[in-house]
This record gives C-alpha cells, sequence and structure tokens, in this order.
C-alpha cells in the first residue's frame, strides 16, 4: 500500500486506538445513567445531520468484551476511552451510581485481562443534563463538581488504570457547544465563551489534585491543535495568525505551564479568583496531542466579526469531512509544542489522530480503505521526523476503534478502523485495522 516500509519506533512506544463513551456506548437508559446535554441536543429536531442519537451508537455498553477482543487481536497495548459523567453520577454530583461504575470495573479488568493498558478520559463532552441546567460550564460550581466525580471514579478505578486523561479538546467544547451552538448545549455566545474555557481548565487542575490523592499512575489532559498556516504575508495576515494560535492552540495550554492565559479574542479576567492559575498548573505527567489538520488563516475584513478568516488549504487531498489531508502539519505542531514550551513540555502521546472516509463493503462484505490506510502512515513518519528532532512522543492512538456516533453528523462520518453496520451491530476490520496489526507486529 505504501512506497517505503513504515518507520520504527523505540521499544515501549504505546500503540492504541481511542474511543468516547457517548458516541459508541449506546444503553443510554441502562443502570441508573442520567441524561446528558448530549441527550437533550441529540433529541432537539434538527440539531444532527441525519437526525440520529446515540441512544444505541455501537451498543458498546453491551458488546464490550468482542470489542476488546477486536483490541487484542489488533494487537494494542493500551485503549483510550471515556467515562460517562452521568453514568456514574446522574446528577453530576452527589453519590456514585455504583451500576455505572460496574460497567467501566468489567471494563478495566478485561482490557488488563488482554494486556492492553487502560487509559481513561474523564470528560469527553457529556456532562450532566442537570448540571448544564445549573449553568454548566459558565458556572464556576461546576469545576468543583468535576472534581468529586475525578475522586468518586479514582477510588475505585485508580488501581488499575495506567493513564489519566481529565479533559478531551476544551478547546472543542467551548467553540462548538457554547460559542457557535452546533455541538450541545447549543449555546451561542461567540467570544464571551471564555468562563467556560477558564472552569474546564480550573476543573482540569482540581481533577489532577484529586487523582493525584489517589493514583500513582500519570495524568494528562488532551487537547486538539491545529497548527496555523498562514495564506498571505502581510502584517494583518500574521496578527490574524497569531490570534488565532493563540485562541486555538495556546489559550488551553499556556495555563497548564504556568504561562498564565495569552492574549486571545475573549479573554476576560474578572471570572479568574486568586489562586486559580496555580491550580490550573498543577503538573501533568503527559500532554495528550489530539491532530487532525492544519488551519489556513489569513486576515480578515475590517468589518468582520472576528479578526481572522478561515481558508481552504488548496493542494491537498481530503477526507469526507472536506479536512485537509497534511501530515506536515502533524510534525509542526509537534516541534512547535517543543519550542515554545521547551523543559516545561512533558512527554507527548498523540491521543488522536484519524480521518473519515465513506467506508462501504464490497460485494464479498470486505472493506477497502486504502485512503486511511496512507493517512496513518504519513502522520506515523511525520511523527517519527518530530522525534527525531528532539520531541518526546511516547505514543499514537487511532482515532477511531469502530465507526461510531460522529457527534453532530450523526452516522454520517465513519473514522473505525472497524468499520460498523449501526441497523446489525456487525463489526468488520477493514483493510486498515489489518495495516495497524502488522505495523504493531513489525515492531
Amino acid at each position: 500500500m505504501t512506497a517505503t516500509p513504515p518507520p520504527r519506533f523505540p521499544a515501549g512506544f504505546r500503540w492504541g486506538v481511542s474511543t468516547s463513551a457517548y458516541q459508541i456506548e449506546g444503553a443510554a437508559d441502562a443502570d441508573g445513567r442520567g441524561p446528558s446535554i448530549w441527550d437533550t441536543f441529540s433529541h432537539t429536531p434538527g440539531r444532527i445531520a441525519d437526525g440520529s442519537t446515540g441512544d444505541v451508537a455501537c451498543d458498546h455498553y453491551h458488546r464490550y468484551a468482542g470489542d476488546v477482543d477486536l483490541m487484542a487481536d489488533l494487537g494494542v497495548s493500551a485503549y483510550r476511552f471515556s467515562i460517562a459523567w452521568p453514568r456514574v453520577q446522574p446528577d453530576g454530583t452527589g453519590p456514585v451510581n455504583p451500576a455505572g461504575l460496574d460497567f467501566y470495573d468489567r471494563l478495566v479488568d478485561a482490557l488488563l485481562a488482554r494486556g492492553i493498558d487502560p487509559v481513561a478520559t474523564l470528560f469527553h463532552w457529556d456532562l450532566p443534563q442537570a448540571l448544564a441546567d445549573d449553568g454548566g460550564w459558565f458556572a464556576r460550581d461546576t469545576a468543583h463538581r468535576f472534581a468529586g466525580y475525578a475522586d468518586a471514579v479514582a477510588a475505585r478505578l485508580g488501581d488499575r488504570v495506567r493513564l489519566w486523561i481529565t479533559l478531551n479538546e476544551p478547546f472543542v467544547h467551548m467553540t462548538f457547544g457554547y460559542g457557535m451552538g452546533v455541538h450541545a448545549p447549543g449555546e451561542v455566545h461567540l467570544f464571551g465563551a471564555f468562563p467556560t474555557a477558564h472552569h474546564q481548565l480550573l476543573g482540569h487542575g482540581l481533577a489532577v489534585q484529586a487523582l493525584r490523592a489517589r493514583t500513582t499512575s500519570p495524568v494528562a489532559i488532551a487537547n486538539n491543535y491545529s497548527p496555523v498556516w498562514l495564506r498571505g504575508d502581510t502584517d494583518a495576515d500574521r496578527a490574524a495568525g497569531a490570534a488565532y494560535d493563540a485562541l486555538h492552540n495556546r489559550l488551553f495550554t499556556d495555563p497548564l505551564f504556568g504561562q498564565g492565559y495569552p492574549d486571545a479574542p475573549g479573554v476576560d479576567s474578572t471570572v479568574i479568583h486568586d489562586g486559580d492559575l496555580a491550580v490550573i498548573a498543577s503538573p501533568i505527567d503527559v500532554l495528550g496531542v489530539n491532530y487532525y489538520n492544519p488551519t489556513g488563516i489569513r486576515a480578515a475584513d475590517a468589518d468582520a466579526p472576528l479578526p481572522f478568516e478561515l481558508v481552504p488549504l488548496d493542494g491537498h487531498p481530503t477526507t469526507a469531512f472536506d479536512w485537509p489531508v497534511a501530515p506536515d502539519g502533524l510534525h509542526d505542531l509537534l516541534t512547535g509544542l517543543h519550542t515554545r514550551y521547551g523543559t516545561a513540555l512533558p512527554p507527548v502521546e498523540i491521543t488522536e489522530s484519524g480521518c473519515a472516509y465513506d467506508d462501504v463493503p464490497d460485494a464479498d462484505g470486505r472493506v477497502h480503505d486504502p485512503e486511511r490506510i496512507a493517512y496513518l502512515d504519513g502522520h506515523l513518519r511525520a511523527v517519527r521526523r518530530a522525534m527525531a528532532d528532539g520531541v518526546d512522543v511516547r505514543g499514537y492512538f487511532v482515532w477511531s476503534l469502530l465507526d461510531n456516533w460522529e457527534w453532530a453528523e450523526g452516522f454520517t462520518k465513519r473514522f473505525g478502523l472497524v468499520h460498523v453496520d449501526f441497523d446489525t451491530q456487525q463489526r468488520t476490520p477493514k483493510s486498515s485495522y489489518a495495516w495497524f496489526r502488522d505495523l504493531i507486529r513489525a515492531e
């Protein structure tokens, strides 16, 4: 499939796959689970591209054992999953729901029995609806509720989870959920959404402290990054690029390393209390990097509502999302983090990297996805180049193990190494699954 063999990686490099709870679990009403903002959002007409919901998704809640078998056959050394806060605390606070934690207890034990490290993300956007009713991440109290939830989960699983991730892509949750309203909870505040950034980061810092009290396993956060590729060479273009970089890439990273907030659009210091920045800078052991594509930027018109304009990156193949396939962007991102943060940067793991294509079984029921193989091959080569340039990268997780319910796009976008027939729940490993399995075995 590729011109030359993939690069080799050091012994102990972590090979993994990622998923998230609402996108695969289903069982929306099972065993005492409470509603999340995504239940509410997906059941609101007009919100989801195909009118679907995550009520069933991939039915992973009932089929997890078979999915763990797929991971074991794949040969991954780690599985990154998320824990559904409403399954553990139906109202986002108070006593835990034992049946909800029991599911993750069974999952963790099944992974360990197959030699797979459990990597648990505590928040992947499925906020309990009861907390949203009280203000969601606009409410400072949500950060403290999140720390209590982290403590409860770690009390049960802290002896077995091998890596903890507090938040997944807080930039995306802020921007799409509270800024633009295209994700749950569907609110439109534009740059007024900054309090949800600060309170997510405050919750992260408080959760780091709660986890440290319960477990010796390393702790991380998973940020979404997109390197800025300027599409203009004027001072105004460079200023626009810096503004976008501050908003997308630095807003959720500078504070982690004691640098406070950058000069980003919308930053409101009135929501920052004394001591908050020290809590946010609680030391982490790993920085999770989620990468899909770079962003083309140029200066916006003087009367535009934003200080930058997003423009297409011509000359690159695109995915089913119309995202440019640009492995060099991952190299630029990793070396840029290394340059910007220096010795403050902890080891990095690529906690998400993948692509959506319109994968369809052929007449024999097989699913060929050569474009995904080319994507993964190119991005792994970019990681290896960054490592040669001095970046300490310790792992790579493919998004995703399974085709899943893709948020506002419903079932219309497929990211999986494994094809899922959402009517029958039949799993069919794609050719990319076999390619990735062979790559891992060759290491």
